[in-house]
């Protein structure tokens, strides 16, 4: 049961494992997804402001910067400006950063450029090639834009000014805020050196932060362009799932980023609902479990203690078997198996033609022995003599030695002959003269014994068993009359004298 609740418990803790694997995976391909879509959607946006900057610089080289000329500009620059809702402005500046033409109303010697960080740019680098500067507050409009600027260089190949569009950063957070990225996520635009462009979601005091020595860049920087990692914001402190990648013609790069805590929502959801069940099972079949093992256990303790019962039983039907066929005195058979005895023997001689010799003998002189030395001493006089009758006559598998009555003693003997009966007797009379038991009631001063032997081959239905009964007994009277200490054996149904 133990390892069934535990397979139930490692089995969901694997599937719940894989399900939050899967989950993961998932809003890998998603953020990885959303990445792609911003970097295709930035890179368009600055590659159209480009594109308007280079249609700017190759009129200004074909015609000049005349009157004329700058008036034909603007006009372009206008219908440009309304052609780009991304674009806040159009602006081309001399050489000292003084406005030569803009698509806006604002007077031309109202502000000048110098300062800025796109217009320092081009004074000290000789490239032709795009740049995006830093995000700076429009002099013209007052909104936060992100310059794309071009170089202007003179026939001779030195410093003639700069070529401006500013892309306003509402147009970024418009599309921002569309992408749904949950209540945690978090999206940003980001130049390579840095610095932060546009972020949702948005703060105006992350415009133009550094986002150097930050987790995210140090990702972009050492793992690629292209990457997914768990990253901690530096931002707000929430642990996100971080897709980013750089655009293919600019020096920027866009960042998704998903809350881990949103990702995993649902599956903890799933999880703590389905492993509630899953415990709830365990703790029904662990009750289940121990409430079995606890009937295995009272089962085996009942079948223990039904068994010891039944040996307990058995020991006593043993003992009771031994009280009701057993002698109490004298450990012999009682007369009730002798009886039951003699007549399976008589039966099975019978059946056999075989057979069947009785030895009865008697303690000469025992009333007198009882009255001289006392009942207790005639009971241990008899356990002797049963004794000794025990260890010479019962040898054999159906040998029967048996308490007939008071001093009587029966020995059955199936399948012995006359002579060895009666030798058999003599030698029980002679051990238990050996014995030497003082008798002053007796003529020998011991006590002896007399025994009466006959043998038969029971012919079926001619005869009963008791009639070798009554033949042995017989035997043992002339035993007495003649003098006791002395075994008579009968011939052909009548004693004879044969005694010791």
């Amino acid at each position: 049961m133990v390892i069934v609740c535990l397979s139930l418990v490692v089995l969901d803790g694997w599937r719940s494992w894989e399900a939050r694997s899967f989950e993961l995976g998932e809003m890998d391909v998603a953020s990885s997804n959303l990445a792609r879509a911003m970097t295709q959607q930035a890179d368009d946006t600055f590659k159209e402001a480009d594109t308007a900057l280079v249609d700017i610089a190759e009129r200004v080289r074909v015609d000049g910067t005349g009157e004329k000329a700058l008036a034909r500009l603007r006009s372009v620059m206008i219908l440009r400006r309304q052609e780009l809702a991304q674009l806040d402005g159009l602006f081309v500046y001399d050489e000292h950063g003084k406005w030569i033409a803009s698509s806006t109303s604002t007077p031309l010697n109202k502000f000048n450029n110098a300062d800025r960080e796109y217009f320092i740019f081009h004074q000290n680098n000789p490239g032709l090639g795009p740049h995006i500067g830093i995000p700076v507050v429009s002099r013209s409009s007052g909104k936060r834009v992100i310059p794309v600027s071009r170089r202007i260089d003179k026939p001779d190949g030195s410093f003639g000014g700069v070529m401006l569009a500013t892309i306003d950063i509402d147009f970024f957070s418009r599309f921002y805020n569309t992408l749904d990225i949950g209540k945690s996520g978090a999206v940003a635009l980001v130049l390579n050196s840095g610095v932060m462009l546009v972020r949702r979601p948005f703060a105006v005091e992350t415009v133009g932060k550094s986002m150097l020595g930050t987790a995210l860049f140090y990702h972009y920087t050492s793992h690629g362009p292209v990457g997914t990692a768990f990253i901690k914001s530096a931002q707000d402190g929430v642990t996100r799932l971080n897709s980013y990648r750089n655009l293919p013609n600019f020096p920027v790069f866009v960042a998704a980023a998903l809350s881990k805590d949103e990702i995993l929502q649902d599956w903890w959801r799933d999880t703590i609902w389905h492993s509630t069940g899953v415990i709830c099972l365990v703790a029904v079949v662990g009750l289940f479990g121990w409430n079995l093992v606890k009937q295995i256990e009272l089962k085996a303790r009942t079948e223990a203690e039904l068994i010891k019962t039944r040996n307990s039983l058995e020991q006593l039907n043993l003992a009771l078997g031994q009280l009701a066929t057993q002698d109490g005195l004298t450990g012999l058979a009682n007369r009730r198996q002798f009886d039951v005895a003699l007549q399976n023997e008589y039966s099975r001689a019978s059946r056999q033609a075989s057979s069947l010799a009785l030895i009865m003998m008697d303690v000469d002189y025992f009333k007198q022995y009882n009255d001289i030395y006392g009942h207790a001493a005639g009971d241990e006089c008899l356990r002797a003599i049963s004794r000794i009758v025990q260890e010479h006559a019962a040898r054999r598998p159906g040998d029967l030695a048996a308490r007939y009555g008071g001093e009587e003693i029966a020995v059955l003997l199936p399948g012995m002959a006359m002579d060895d009966a009666v030798a058999l007797a003599g030698k029980i009379r002679q051990a238990v003269r050996d014995l030497e038991i003082r008798h002053t009631g007796s003529p020998t001063g011991f006590v002896t014994l007399s025994a009466g032997v006959d043998v038969r081959t029971p012919v079926h239905d001619a005869e009963e068993a008791t009639s070798l009964l009554v033949a042995a007994d017989t035997a043992l009277y002339e035993a007495k009359k003649n003098g006791r200490n002395q075994v008579v054996a009968t011939k052909s149904g009548l004693p004879s004298s044969a005694a010791f």
